[in-house]
């Protein structure tokens, strides 16, 4: 596990807030808004049932997981970490034991396919996250690999969660987090001048200012308004390395910022863009659209047949 991750300095569920709990129960109470006709063919015997791994990849969702059985009465016993990586296993079974839940059978399945679609969906990100910053890594970039705001709505908080299990940076949370001021900010203003100003007025001195900037001369208005971070939107690879060279030498000694770079960033194109003029490389290709993680939870049938 590498250092520069943030899963590596604590637990990451430590960072959740008090009304993350809340988010669950609504989850659950939009997958059952009414009776349970299944959960009472099936009653509430105690069960046991494995939850299996079926693809590789990194885990992660496991406080939101866990949770979810809580409040349908069930306990989770986890034989991996959060963060960890699960291959497929060689012994031909395809799948990786993961967790096991205990509960009453009823409880098992009102919580399996809201705990099951969290899971895919933030180990998936976690994943692509991961494998995106490893390869940064390995050609040389030292900056901050970093999300968007680009999220699902009400599932932001599960979202920025696999970010940071996969070592990204989740970017700003939120309208209240940080002041963008990007291309609408600044056409509705009238100037970024005008927009930075403003803005640094209300945010005062606890929140950065960033603005989107369309080439190298719409930066220097923003570094010279007092801007914290610009962030090249759009640009080239090319133009970026040659952009963000320019701009250290030109404001060095006399501004300090951040130059973020971002706009259709992928996989397959970062490499064009990545150079340690940069600080910051920002993409929502790391969440938006990313293969899921595949995972089953399957009830002991063994368990079941020792009492028949």
């Amino acid at each position: 596990m590498h250092k520069d991750q943030p899963i590596h300095h604590g637990s990451l569920e430590h960072l959740l807030p008090p009304s993350w709990k809340a988010q669950i129960t609504a989850w659950l109470a939009e997958d059952t808004p009414s009776f349970d006709y299944a959960g009472f063919v099936v009653g509430e015997h105690p069960r046991t049932a494995t939850l299996w791994g079926k693809s590789a990849g990194i885990i992660a969702g496991i406080p939101f997981f866990t949770e979810i059985f809580k409040q349908c009465g069930c306990e989770v016993e986890w034989h991996a970490k959060e963060g960890s990586y699960i291959n497929r296993p060689k012994d031909g079974s395809g799948k990786t034991k993961v967790a096991t839940v205990r509960g009453p059978a009823r409880g098992l399945l009102l919580g399996e396919r809201v705990g099951l679609n969290l899971l895919a969906r933030c180990s998936g990100i976690a994943t692509v996250s991961r494998d995106m910053l490893l390869s940064l890594r390995s050609a040389g970039y030292e900056g901050i690999l970093a999300g968007t705001r680009k999220t699902t709505p009400g599932f932001r908080l599960v979202e920025k969660y696999g970010m940071l299990v996969g070592g990204a940076d989740t970017h700003r949370m939120d309208l209240s987090s940080m002041i963008m001021l990007k291309d609408n900010h600044v056409w509705s203003r009238g100037s970024i001048t005008d927009a930075v100003q403003a803005a640094k007025m209300v945010g005062g001195f606890a929140l950065k200012v960033e603005v989107e900037v369309q080439n190298e001369e719409e930066a220097d208005e923003a570094i010279a308004a007092g801007a914290d971070i610009v962030m090249l939107d759009n640009f080239t690879g090319e133009g970026v390395k040659i952009a963000a060279k320019s701009l250290r030498e030109k404001w060095k000694g006399k501004r300090e910022f951040l130059i973020e770079v971002s706009g259709g960033l992928r996989e397959d194109n970062v490499f064009d863009y990545a150079n340690n003029d940069i600080d910051i490389i920002s993409t929502s290709s790391i969440h938006q659209g990313t293969p899921h993680v595949d995972f089953s939870l399957k009830i002991d049938q063994d368990q079941i047949k020792d009492e028949s």
